[in-house]
Protein backbone atom coordinates (compact mmCIF):
# COMPACT_ATOMS: atom_id res chain seq x y z
CA UNK A 1 0.00 0.00 0.00
CA UNK A 2 1.21 3.33 -1.07
CA UNK A 3 0.35 6.37 1.77
CA UNK A 4 0.44 9.92 1.75
CA UNK A 5 -0.06 11.89 4.91
CA UNK A 6 0.10 15.86 4.68
CA UNK A 7 2.39 16.19 1.55
CA UNK A 8 3.79 19.72 1.71
CA UNK A 9 6.49 21.10 -1.52
CA UNK A 10 7.41 24.30 -2.36
CA UNK A 11 9.40 25.78 -4.86
CA UNK A 12 10.49 29.14 -4.12
CA UNK A 13 7.38 31.46 -3.79
CA UNK A 14 5.36 28.45 -5.84
CA UNK A 15 3.42 25.81 -3.47
CA UNK A 16 3.20 22.95 -5.43
CA UNK A 17 1.29 20.57 -2.86
CA UNK A 18 -0.49 21.80 0.29
CA UNK A 19 -1.96 19.08 2.78
CA UNK A 20 -1.97 16.16 0.41
CA UNK A 21 -3.40 12.87 1.33
CA UNK A 22 -3.55 9.28 -0.70
CA UNK A 23 -4.05 5.63 0.03
CA UNK A 24 -3.70 3.67 -2.90
CA UNK A 25 -4.41 -0.14 -2.85
CA UNK A 26 -1.82 -2.89 -3.06
CA UNK A 27 -2.54 -4.82 -6.61
CA UNK A 28 -4.67 -2.29 -7.55
CA UNK A 29 -4.27 0.60 -10.78
CA UNK A 30 -4.44 4.10 -9.39
CA UNK A 31 -4.91 6.57 -11.77
CA UNK A 32 -4.10 10.69 -10.72
CA UNK A 33 -5.98 13.50 -13.31
CA UNK A 34 -5.95 17.33 -12.87
CA UNK A 35 -5.49 19.73 -15.39
CA UNK A 36 -1.88 20.64 -16.38
CA UNK A 37 -0.28 22.22 -13.14
CA UNK A 38 -2.01 20.97 -11.04
CA UNK A 39 0.86 19.01 -9.12
CA UNK A 40 0.85 15.41 -10.65
CA UNK A 41 4.54 14.93 -11.43
CA UNK A 42 5.54 16.37 -8.36
CA UNK A 43 3.70 14.19 -6.44
CA UNK A 44 4.53 11.25 -8.86
CA UNK A 45 8.45 12.48 -7.90
CA UNK A 46 7.50 12.38 -4.01
CA UNK A 47 6.41 9.02 -4.35
CA UNK A 48 9.52 7.44 -6.36
CA UNK A 49 11.66 8.99 -3.65
CA UNK A 50 13.17 11.44 -6.73
CA UNK A 51 12.03 14.54 -4.19
CA UNK A 52 11.97 14.68 -0.44
CA UNK A 53 8.93 16.45 1.16
CA UNK A 54 9.01 19.86 2.79
CA UNK A 55 6.83 18.25 5.49
CA UNK A 56 3.85 14.74 5.60
CA UNK A 57 5.04 11.37 4.89
CA UNK A 58 5.00 9.14 1.74
CA UNK A 59 5.49 5.43 2.37
CA UNK A 60 5.29 2.03 0.51
CA UNK A 61 4.23 -0.72 3.57
CA UNK A 62 4.71 1.47 6.09
CA UNK A 63 8.45 2.48 5.25
CA UNK A 64 9.93 5.75 4.09
CA UNK A 65 10.30 5.90 0.65
CA UNK A 66 12.99 8.95 0.45
CA UNK A 67 17.03 7.12 0.14
CA UNK A 68 15.21 3.72 0.84
CA UNK A 69 16.91 1.26 -1.44
CA UNK A 70 14.91 -1.41 -0.46
CA UNK A 71 12.11 0.31 -1.79
CA UNK A 72 13.07 1.55 -4.77
CA UNK A 73 14.76 -2.43 -5.96
CA UNK A 74 10.80 -2.80 -5.92
CA UNK A 75 9.27 -0.13 -7.68
CA UNK A 76 10.04 1.81 -11.29
CA UNK A 77 9.06 5.41 -12.47
CA UNK A 78 8.72 6.00 -16.05
CA UNK A 79 8.48 9.93 -16.15
CA UNK A 80 7.03 11.71 -19.04
CA UNK A 81 10.89 13.45 -20.24
CA UNK A 82 12.73 10.20 -20.33
CA UNK A 83 16.91 9.59 -19.88
CA UNK A 84 18.93 6.66 -21.42
CA UNK A 85 22.35 6.74 -21.45
CA UNK A 86 23.22 8.27 -25.30
CA UNK A 87 25.82 5.24 -26.23
CA UNK A 88 23.20 2.61 -24.95
CA UNK A 89 21.39 0.40 -26.69
CA UNK A 90 18.15 -1.70 -25.66
CA UNK A 91 20.12 -4.33 -25.01
CA UNK A 92 22.69 -2.93 -23.24
CA UNK A 93 20.09 -1.03 -21.27
CA UNK A 94 18.42 -4.45 -20.33
CA UNK A 95 21.70 -5.81 -19.12
CA UNK A 96 22.31 -2.76 -16.55
CA UNK A 97 18.74 -2.65 -15.14
CA UNK A 98 19.51 -6.56 -14.35
CA UNK A 99 22.19 -5.82 -11.91
CA UNK A 100 19.83 -3.15 -10.34
CA UNK A 101 16.42 -5.15 -10.02
CA UNK A 102 17.33 -8.46 -7.76
CA UNK A 103 14.38 -10.14 -9.89
CA UNK A 104 14.88 -9.03 -13.15
CA UNK A 105 13.08 -11.36 -16.05
CA UNK A 106 14.58 -11.99 -18.42
CA UNK A 107 12.55 -14.56 -20.14
CA UNK A 108 10.06 -11.41 -19.85
CA UNK A 109 12.50 -8.84 -21.47
CA UNK A 110 12.79 -11.71 -24.34
CA UNK A 111 9.37 -11.86 -25.12
CA UNK A 112 8.32 -7.97 -24.70
CA UNK A 113 11.03 -7.31 -26.84
CA UNK A 114 9.62 -9.18 -29.52
CA UNK A 115 6.19 -8.02 -29.24
CA UNK A 116 6.76 -4.72 -29.39
CA UNK A 117 9.09 -5.23 -32.44
CA UNK A 118 11.95 -2.98 -30.92
CA UNK A 119 16.03 -3.65 -32.48
CA UNK A 120 17.59 -4.25 -29.39
CA UNK A 121 21.10 -3.74 -31.14
CA UNK A 122 19.46 -0.01 -31.83
CA UNK A 123 21.10 2.57 -29.60
CA UNK A 124 18.02 4.10 -27.88
CA UNK A 125 19.26 7.73 -28.75
CA UNK A 126 18.29 6.99 -31.98
CA UNK A 127 14.58 5.53 -31.28
CA UNK A 128 11.62 7.83 -32.05
CA UNK A 129 10.06 9.24 -28.69
CA UNK A 130 7.49 6.97 -28.87
CA UNK A 131 9.82 4.09 -29.18
CA UNK A 132 11.24 4.99 -26.51
CA UNK A 133 8.63 5.02 -24.47
CA UNK A 134 8.09 1.25 -25.61
CA UNK A 135 11.84 0.50 -24.38
CA UNK A 136 11.21 2.26 -21.25
CA UNK A 137 7.89 0.37 -20.35
CA UNK A 138 9.90 -3.38 -21.10
CA UNK A 139 12.49 -2.51 -19.07
CA UNK A 140 10.77 -1.58 -16.25
CA UNK A 141 8.05 -4.55 -16.44
CA UNK A 142 10.84 -6.92 -17.08
CA UNK A 143 12.39 -5.27 -13.59
CA UNK A 144 8.92 -7.55 -12.12
CA UNK A 145 8.24 -4.37 -9.83
CA UNK A 146 5.73 -4.59 -6.88
CA UNK A 147 5.08 -0.57 -8.03
CA UNK A 148 5.33 0.85 -11.36
CA UNK A 149 4.75 4.53 -11.10
CA UNK A 150 3.98 5.79 -14.62
CA UNK A 151 3.80 9.52 -16.02
CA UNK A 152 1.67 10.08 -19.56
CA UNK A 153 2.73 6.52 -20.37
CA UNK A 154 0.79 5.89 -23.63
CA UNK A 155 1.26 9.86 -24.79
CA UNK A 156 2.21 9.61 -28.15
CA UNK A 157 2.03 6.01 -28.82
CA UNK A 158 -0.02 4.40 -31.69
CA UNK A 159 -3.61 2.72 -30.54
CA UNK A 160 -2.11 -1.04 -30.81
CA UNK A 161 0.85 -0.56 -28.83
CA UNK A 162 -1.33 1.55 -26.49
CA UNK A 163 -3.74 -1.85 -25.83
CA UNK A 164 -0.47 -4.11 -25.52
CA UNK A 165 0.79 -1.54 -23.06
CA UNK A 166 -2.49 -1.92 -20.83
CA UNK A 167 -2.58 -5.73 -21.05
CA UNK A 168 1.43 -6.55 -19.61
CA UNK A 169 0.26 -3.72 -16.94
CA UNK A 170 -3.57 -5.49 -16.09
CA UNK A 171 -1.80 -8.75 -16.45
CA UNK A 172 1.28 -8.00 -13.75
CA UNK A 173 -1.58 -6.66 -11.29
CA UNK A 174 -3.75 -9.93 -12.02
CA UNK A 175 -0.78 -12.14 -12.32
CA UNK A 176 1.87 -10.56 -9.30
CA UNK A 177 -0.54 -8.31 -7.36
CA UNK A 178 1.61 -5.50 -8.52
CA UNK A 179 0.02 -1.96 -7.77
CA UNK A 180 -0.03 0.87 -10.20
CA UNK A 181 0.33 4.72 -9.95
CA UNK A 182 -0.70 6.15 -13.26
CA UNK A 183 -1.28 9.81 -14.22
CA UNK A 184 -2.89 10.78 -17.63
CA UNK A 185 -4.70 12.57 -19.61
CA UNK A 186 -6.71 10.33 -21.58
CA UNK A 187 -9.23 10.10 -19.61
CA UNK A 188 -11.52 7.93 -21.01
CA UNK A 189 -8.66 4.62 -21.69
CA UNK A 190 -7.94 5.74 -17.74
CA UNK A 191 -11.52 4.85 -16.96
CA UNK A 192 -11.50 2.08 -18.49
CA UNK A 193 -8.20 0.52 -16.91
CA UNK A 194 -8.18 2.09 -13.28
CA UNK A 195 -9.84 0.77 -9.95
CA UNK A 196 -9.47 4.42 -8.27
CA UNK A 197 -9.27 8.11 -8.75
CA UNK A 198 -7.23 11.11 -7.47
CA UNK A 199 -8.39 14.06 -9.00
CA UNK A 200 -5.69 17.28 -8.20
CA UNK A 201 -6.36 20.56 -8.19
CA UNK A 202 -3.97 23.41 -7.67
CA UNK A 203 -1.45 20.89 -5.79
CA UNK A 204 -5.21 19.40 -3.31
CA UNK A 205 -6.53 16.35 -3.67
CA UNK A 206 -10.25 17.29 -4.82
CA UNK A 207 -11.39 13.88 -4.97
CA UNK A 208 -10.36 10.62 -4.13
CA UNK A 209 -12.92 7.86 -4.55
CA UNK A 210 -13.50 3.83 -5.99
CA UNK A 211 -14.33 4.65 -9.70
CA UNK A 212 -17.48 2.85 -9.21
CA UNK A 213 -18.29 4.17 -6.31
CA UNK A 214 -16.96 7.64 -7.88
CA UNK A 215 -19.62 7.68 -10.93
CA UNK A 216 -22.21 6.00 -8.74
CA UNK A 217 -22.53 9.10 -7.21
CA UNK A 218 -22.92 12.07 -9.78
CA UNK A 219 -25.56 12.22 -12.57
CA UNK A 220 -26.85 13.98 -15.14
CA UNK A 221 -30.67 14.60 -15.12
CA UNK A 222 -33.12 16.26 -17.24
CA UNK A 223 -36.25 16.68 -15.47
CA UNK A 224 -40.09 18.69 -16.33
CA UNK A 225 -43.41 19.00 -13.77
CA UNK A 226 -46.92 19.76 -14.36
CA UNK A 227 -47.25 23.66 -13.52
CA UNK A 228 -48.64 22.88 -10.02
CA UNK A 229 -45.13 21.35 -8.97
CA UNK A 230 -43.55 24.48 -7.02
CA UNK A 231 -40.17 25.06 -8.85
CA UNK A 232 -38.78 26.46 -5.09
CA UNK A 233 -39.15 22.33 -3.93
CA UNK A 234 -38.50 20.25 -6.78
CA UNK A 235 -35.28 19.61 -6.10
CA UNK A 236 -35.01 19.64 -2.64
CA UNK A 237 -32.74 17.34 -0.45
CA UNK A 238 -30.53 16.81 -3.17
CA UNK A 239 -26.69 18.54 -3.56
CA UNK A 240 -27.18 20.19 -6.65
CA UNK A 241 -24.08 21.16 -8.22
CA UNK A 242 -25.30 22.62 -11.95
CA UNK A 243 -28.61 23.46 -12.82
CA UNK A 244 -30.06 25.75 -15.78
CA UNK A 245 -33.59 25.33 -17.60
CA UNK A 246 -34.09 24.96 -21.27
CA UNK A 247 -37.95 25.98 -21.99
CA UNK A 248 -39.64 23.78 -19.19
CA UNK A 249 -36.84 21.21 -18.96
CA UNK A 250 -34.41 21.34 -15.95
CA UNK A 251 -30.74 20.13 -16.70
CA UNK A 252 -28.66 19.80 -13.74
CA UNK A 253 -25.72 17.89 -12.42
CA UNK A 254 -26.52 16.29 -8.75
CA UNK A 255 -23.96 14.78 -6.62
CA UNK A 256 -26.50 12.08 -4.55
CA UNK A 257 -26.72 8.24 -5.08
CA UNK A 258 -29.42 7.05 -7.52
CA UNK A 259 -31.88 5.65 -5.23
CA UNK A 260 -31.85 9.23 -3.69
CA UNK A 261 -32.69 10.89 -6.51
CA UNK A 262 -35.17 9.06 -7.78
CA UNK A 263 -37.09 9.19 -4.40
CA UNK A 264 -36.92 13.33 -4.37
CA UNK A 265 -37.79 14.20 -7.93
CA UNK A 266 -39.86 10.34 -8.91
CA UNK A 267 -42.06 11.04 -5.88
CA UNK A 268 -42.97 14.41 -7.63
CA UNK A 269 -44.66 12.57 -10.66
CA UNK A 270 -42.30 14.67 -13.59
CA UNK A 271 -43.05 14.73 -17.11
CA UNK A 272 -39.89 13.89 -18.18
CA UNK A 273 -37.06 12.59 -16.15
CA UNK A 274 -33.89 11.02 -17.27
CA UNK A 275 -30.87 10.32 -14.88
CA UNK A 276 -27.87 9.20 -16.57
CA UNK A 277 -24.05 8.54 -15.02
CA UNK A 278 -21.70 10.97 -16.00
CA UNK A 279 -18.21 9.50 -17.59
CA UNK A 280 -14.91 10.21 -15.92
CA UNK A 281 -14.14 12.93 -18.70
CA UNK A 282 -17.08 14.40 -17.39
CA UNK A 283 -17.14 14.45 -13.79
CA UNK A 284 -13.24 15.83 -14.27
CA UNK A 285 -14.61 18.89 -16.91
CA UNK A 286 -17.48 19.55 -14.40
CA UNK A 287 -14.95 18.82 -11.11
CA UNK A 288 -11.93 20.87 -12.59
CA UNK A 289 -13.86 23.59 -14.70
CA UNK A 290 -16.63 24.08 -12.26
CA UNK A 291 -20.02 26.39 -13.48
CA UNK A 292 -17.76 28.95 -14.76
CA UNK A 293 -16.73 27.36 -17.92
CA UNK A 294 -19.29 27.04 -21.24
CA UNK A 295 -19.15 23.04 -20.68
CA UNK A 296 -23.18 22.48 -21.46
CA UNK A 297 -22.71 21.16 -24.75
CA UNK A 298 -20.15 18.55 -23.39
CA UNK A 299 -22.31 17.57 -20.31
CA UNK A 300 -25.23 17.82 -22.22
Amino acid sequence: MIQVTDLEKRFGKVQALSSLRMNIKKASIYGLVGANGAGKTTVLKHIAGILRADSGHVTIEGEDVYENLRVKERSCFIPDDLYFFGSYSLKESARFYSRLYPVWNPALYTQMAARFELDENRKLSRFSKGMQKQAAFILSMSAAPDYLILDEPIDGLDPLIRKLVWKYIVDGVAERGMTVLVSSHNLREMEGICDSIGMLANGKMLIERDLDELKSDIHKVQAAFAEDVPAEGRYEGLRVLHKESRGVVDLLIVRNPKEEVERVIGGKSPLIFDLLPLSLEEIFIYEIGGGNHDIDNILF
